[in-house]
């Protein structure tokens, strides 16, 4: 796979986070939900990194560029690794589908050292209704979600939505040090093909980073950055 391969929302997503988390040089990363590996494999320039994914498709044709460790597992491969052995766990997209959340996090606490990272991907349920009813005009969904009931993604199922703060009852393990707002006007943009113009993509890219920072466009992001430190 070649980031040709990617779709640009995807893309713009990648670069967003890399850039939230450009402070990471020189450590041990756990990437656990990696996927096609497109971001285990850009730690993995100057980290030791290590990856955890269960789908087996994701890992055929996975970014393997640089030289990091993928396993092929679920969280029963956590239980492997000693006490404190990471500074970094990155965890993008995954708690919404996961079923034992608590437990995860838990392990986390436990592999991760003193004052290190947790970088958790999550779906924001207000930038959610905002697509459902300016892009797609899906009032049902989106009155659904009003409702605080769950969603659906078409590729991976089921949306079991949590609030930022919910992850510090999971475990109080952590506390929350920066909360970043992701994809919110990409989101909005219903001109398809403007979505191909790279000029087009840097500008947005731009825009979505200096609105990440602002409480204002965070609550209606698609997405939420959060970034966690283990006291």
């Amino acid at each position: 796979m070649t980031i040709k391969d990617i779709p640009p929302w995807e893309l713009l997503q990648k670069k967003m986070t890399w850039e939230q988390l450009k402070f990471i040089h020189n450590k041990k990363v756990l990437d656990f939900g990696s996927g096609n590996g497109m971001t285990a494999d850009h730690f993995a320039i100057d980290n030791d990194v290590i990856a955890i994914e269960p789908d087996e498709k994701m890992l055929w044709d996975r970014f393997a560029e640089n030289d990091y460790i993928q396993i092929k597992g679920d969280n029963r491969e956590l239980k492997n690794f000693e006490d404190e052995s990471f500074d970094v766990i990155l965890c993008h997209n995954v708690f919404e589908y996961a079923g034992e959340r608590e437990k995860i996090i838990k392990e986390f606490s436990r592999i991760l050292k003193t004052n290190g990272y947790l970088s958790i991907l999550k779906h924001n349920r207000a930038g959610r209704v905002m697509q459902m009813v300016v892009l797609l005009n899906n009032f049902e969904h989106a009155y659904k979600l009003l409702e605080g009931k769950n969603g659906n993604s078409q590729q991976f199922g089921k949306i079991n939505y949590y609030e930022d703060t919910e992850i510090l009852e999971w475990s109080d393990k952590f506390k929350i040090e920066r909360t970043l707002g992701m994809r919110t006007f990409w989101d909005l943009q219903q001109n398809q093909e403007i979505h191909k113009d790279k000029t087009w993509q840097e500008q947005m890219l731009k825009m979505e980073l200096l609105a990440s920072e602002l409480e204002e466009y965070k609550a209606i992001a698609s997405f939420h950055h959060v970034i966690l430190r283990k006291k």
